[in-house]
């Protein structure tokens, strides 16, 4: 499960050591973390013990309680618009897989550090017969630019931490051990940012896409 610790200035929330996966209470325990980083702000970092960053919706919950989908959904948005305008700068430092929604959520921070010579970063919903909600397009589209966005979301590409760099699906790539200390490094020259304020432009920013997440 999700957990939270505060290292100086930066916080760092730690999504788990499995395939941390959307599962209803993985998802409670993440916005209980993200509470308290507002209750008290400074930058936030977001990790993973394991290889796997994210690997996005819990499908096998999903395949349990389809009657709950609806809401189940829209609890994934809320959490994507809430990091996508969140008061603080936010930092994805990316250990190794990133994928779907779990992509997603990396999307949605300020900035993302990824692992170079491991793991992919991938929008596979082409492949999983699984289309973007109107919502989930609107973040990815308003994250990358178009030729990048259409081939992710259209072709399923799995890029490795160096090719997600090119294309600008993450802002660096680099070697395992420097990952979390980088994304740490850009969170700390980020101290200080007035909350309101920051949530204020990233509210202006993004407009569309928060709308169409919490619709």
């Amino acid at each position: 499960m999700p957990t939270l610790k505060r290292d100086d200035d930066v916080y760092v929330l730690d999504l788990g050591d499995g395939e941390n996966r959307f599962h209803p209470d993985w998802l409670a325990a993440v916005n209980t973390a993200l509470d308290e980083v507002e209750s008290a702000p400074a930058p936030l970092v977001t990790t993973a013990s394991s290889k796997i960053y994210s690997n996005g919706l819990d499908l096998d919950w999903l395949g349990q309680h389809g009657d709950q989908l609806m809401g189940y959904v829209a609890d994934v948005q809320a959490l994507l618009a809430r990091v996508l305008e969140f008061p603080t700068p936010t930092v994805a430092a990316i250990p190794g897989h990133a994928f779907a929604a779990g992509a997603m959520l990396a999307l949605a921070h300020d900035f993302r550090v990824m692992r170079a010579d491991r793991g992919f970063f991938c929008l596979p919903e082409v492949d999983i017969n699984i289309p973007f909600t109107p919502g989930m397009a609107a973040l990815i589209q308003s994250k990358l630019v178009p030729a990048t966005a259409h081939e992710a979301m259209t072709t399923g590409r799995r890029y490795g931490g160096a090719e997600a760099a090119a294309e600008g699906l993450v802002d660096e790539a680099v070697p395992e051990p420097e990952v979390l200390a980088n994304a740490m490094k850009r969170a700390r020259s980020l101290v200080g940012k007035n909350p309101e304020t920051l949530k204020a432009i990233k509210a202006q920013m993004y407009t569309g896409p928060l709308a169409a997440l919490r619709d």
